[in-house]
């Protein structure tokens, strides 16, 4: 066989244009490199990203499904067993619980030094989208009334972003026992360097008996903030208000477009290449809703026994219920009951009310309720694919069951 033309060569088909085997080698080269990207990237190949076996290369969804519980748990993903281990999964109800690119601007912001674990560069950092300023956080600080002493929090509602978390925290506000800060401090993630007296000065007044909280959904996803939490308070207690996290991602990005109408598509966003149904995980909007992936931090320095998760869909149809489990789990009277709560039908979630009076309810702001954008099916389908096995592996992990995949096949 005659030997391929070498580079420059000239005479025969060689003149006229690169012989097949040419062809045939700068495609092989050109894939090799491909596949290079995906693995520096903590992928193993173009699947890398369309399932949570891709993102440390451990072993098959099996084993997930055949484990009753995380200590026995051999994830696709590669987390280690928690801390705790809790009852098979429930059902989310009222009786469930007792108690660097030229569109890199465009990714929605995460906390500075919020990193998932895991390989080098799976994931880039991003920081937190936040409108909370250092004179909010003043001024907020020196509005509490003039008895009473500032004390660091003893509850923090600490995630996820577009789950609910300032739904939460007003219907909370509610209750007499409870003092929470208005404003998100970001301490455990932006303002660590501050110190503990900087972060006490920030929440309000409190009596005897009260507790103090405060709100930041950012600390959920932000790698160093359970050992900073617990270093402040082992006994500290942590709320996450959990949503599907395909329509999180989706009212992640509405919020996003509402500032910046210019931005791509969510259907762009999503991934790193549609046609192989590679979604990119790197983008906030979708990394955030790994929620199995964020717990294993959480779990490392807080037993399960500590953490109440909330569900974002269940806080809209059945506010009551929730509130009910998270008075509980703070060791509070039941006061915050369906008389504080009215369904606002323009905006679709309820609205807080003082029972004692015949007030107008006062509701979110414009900013909460947000019609989506309508996005393809196949992108939502896509979604819903890759979350799942991440999904199943946080009902393990929690020991509930939030029925997000039975959700979908209902629509």
């Amino acid at each position: 066989m005659a030997p391929p033309a070498q580079p420059g060569a000239q005479g025969g088909r060689g003149s006229k244009g690169p012989p097949a085997r040419k062809l045939l080698c700068m495609c092989s080269l050109s894939l090799c490199l491909t596949y290079l990207c995906y693995s520096l990237m903590g992928g193993t190949g173009p699947g890398a990203l369309r399932s949570p076996a891709g993102l440390r290369g451990s072993p098959a969804p099996r084993a997930l499904r055949a484990s009753p519980a995380p200590r026995a748990l051999r994830s696709p993903a590669g987390l280690r067993a928690s801390p705790a281990t809790p009852a098979p999964p429930t059902r989310a109800s009222n009786a469930s619980r007792p108690g660097v690119s030229a569109d890199a601007w465009l990714r929605t912001a995460l906390a500075p030094g919020e990193v998932i674990a895991a390989p080098s560069g799976a994931f880039e950092r991003d920081p937190q989208e936040s409108s909370t300023t250092d004179e909010e956080l003043s001024r907020a600080g020196s509005t509490t009334p003039d008895y009473g002493e500032k004390r660091l929090p003893q509850a923090l509602i600490i995630g996820v972003k577009k789950g609910g978390t300032r739904a939460l925290l007003e219907a909370i506000r509610a209750h007499p026992d409870v003092r929470a800060v208005g404003v998100e401090p970001h301490f455990f993630d932006r303002n660590y360097e501050k110190g503990l007296e900087w972060y006490r000065n920030v929440m309000p007044k409190t009596l005897d008996g009260q507790i103090t909280m405060e709100k930041t959904p950012s600390y959920f996803v932000t790698n160093e903030a359970p050992k900073r939490i617990h270093s402040m308070a082992k006994d500290t207690k942590l709320i996450v208000v959990v949503r599907n996290p395909v329509t999180r991602a989706i009212s992640d990005y509405t919020q996003t477009l509402s500032k910046k109408p210019e931005i791509p598509t969510f259907e762009v966003l999503a991934f790193k290449n549609r046609t192989l149904g590679l979604i990119d995980a790197s983008w906030s909007a979708i990394r955030i809703g790994i929620y199995a992936l964020h717990l294993e931090n959480w779990l490392q320095y807080f037993p399960l026994s500590q953490i109440l998760f909330v569900s974002g869909e269940r806080l809209i149809i059945d506010p009551a219920g929730e509130m009910a489990k998270v008075q509980d789990f703070l060791g509070l009277k039941r006061i915050v009951t369906e008389k504080h709560f009215y369904f606002n039908k323009t905006k679709g979630f309820p609205c807080l009310k003082k029972p004692e009076d015949s007030s107008a309810p006062r509701c979110l702001g414009k900013s909460k309720g947000r019609t989506h954008p309508k996005i393809d099916p196949d992108v939502i389908h896509r979604l819903r694919k890759f979350y799942k096995p991440f999904n199943v592996m946080f009902y393990q992990m929690t020991g509930q069951d939030f029925q997000w995949e039975q959700e979908e096949s209902d629509k």
